[in-house]
C-alpha cells in the first residue's frame, strides 16, 4: 500500500523543487487544527475497511525493476486503531507484514518471524484521523516528529491548494511534514521518517478517486535523491467489505478466510 510497502523498500529521501509559500491568513492555524478539519469532514462517513491489489514496481540499485503483486487489507477498530495487512505474493504462501501505527509484525510461511516497535507512520493520516479523536491521532504521529504546533503553510500540489503541516515553508524539505488537499481533506504528500532507523522519505499520493464517502490515492511514488525508487499502483479496490478479525491475527494468518481467494 501507498503508506505501508514503502517501509519494505530501499532507503528513501526527499527531492524536487517546490513553489514559494505564504502563511495562511484565514485557514487553520496549526497542524492540530488541520487534523480536526480532516476528522470533522468525514467522521462517520469514511470507509472503515478497504481491500485492493497492488502492482509494486521496485527499482534495484543496479537499475533493474522488479514487479510483484501484493494484496492489501485495511481495517479500523476502536480497540486496535488502524491495521494494515500486506500479503506479498500469493496469500496462501503466508508471507507478509501486519502494521499498526506503532508496531510491525513480519510473517514468513504463515509464522510470526519478527515483532518490533515502530509501525506505519501514515496509517493515522490516511485512515485513523477520520475515525478517532484528534488527540489519539496526534499521539500516534508523535514519533514522526511532525511539529503539529507550527503554523500551517499554504502551498500547491498538482495545481491544487494544500495545507502543509510541520514545515517552515514549501522550500523546507528537511522538517518532517505532511501535505493535505484543502478541498478533499486528504493527504497528498508526506516527508517523514516512517519507522525507527529509516531515513527521511518523500511519499507522493496521486490519482485520488472518491470511494465510499472518502478518497483513495490509487498511485503512490517514493523517491530517493529525486529518482523514483518504488511505484505502487492499485486495482480492484473495495471499501466497507466484511473482513474477519482473524485476518489480522498472526496466529490465524493462513487459516483466516481471505478475500483474494475468491478471485
Amino acid at each position: 500500500m501507498i503508506w505501508s510497502s514503502a517501509l519494505l523498500a530501499v532507503t528513501l529521501a526527499i527531492a524536487g523543487p517546490v513553489p514559494e509559500a505564504t502563511v495562511l491568513p484565514d485557514g487553520p492555524a496549526t497542524g492540530l487544527d488541520v487534523l480536526r478539519l480532516m476528522h470533522d469532514a468525514y467522521h462517520g462517513k469514511w470507509y472503515r475497511t478497504l481491500t485492493f491489489t497492488q502492482k509494486t514496481t521496485t527499482r534495484r540499485p543496479n537499475g533493474v525493476d522488479t514487479v510483484m503483486t501484493w494484496y492489501e487489507s485495511v481495517r479500523y477498530s476502536d480497540a486496535k486503531g488502524t491495521e494494515l495487512r500486506i500479503d506479498i505474493g500469493d496469500p496462501a504462501l503466508g508471507n507478509g507484514v501486519l502494521y499498526t501505527a506503532d508496531s510491525v509484525r513480519v510473517m514468513r510461511s504463515g509464522k510470526l518471524a519478527v515483532t518490533r516497535a515502530g509501525g506505519n507512520a501514515l496509517l493515522p493520516l490516511i485512515e485513523g484521523v477520520y475515525m478517532q479523536p484528534v488527540e489519539r491521532t496526534a499521539a500516534e504521529l508523535a514519533p514522526t516528529k511532525v511539529d503539529l504546533e507550527r503554523a500551517v503553510v499554504d502551498g500547491r500540489w498538482n495545481n491544487r491548494p494544500v495545507w502543509i503541516v510541520g514545515a517552515a515553508s514549501t522550500a523546507d524539505t528537511v522538517s518532517p511534514q505532511f501535505w493535505v488537499d484543502v478541498e478533499r481533506k486528504a493527504v497528498v504528500r508526506a516527508i517523514l521518517i516512517p519507522a525507527p532507523s529509516a531515513p527521511l522519505m518523500d511519499i507522493r499520493l496521486d490519482e485520488l478517486v472518491p470511494l465510499a464517502g472518502g478518497w483513495l490515492a490509487t498511485r503512490c511514488d517514493f523517491l530517493v535523491a529525486g529518482v523514483r525508487s518504488q511505484r505502487e499502483e492499485y486495482g480492484d479496490w473495495k471499501a466497507n467489505v466484511e473482513l474477519s478479525p482473524a485476518l489480522f491475527d498472526p496466529a490465524s494468518w493462513t487459516a483466516a478466510p481471505h478475500w483474494a481467494a475468491k478471485h
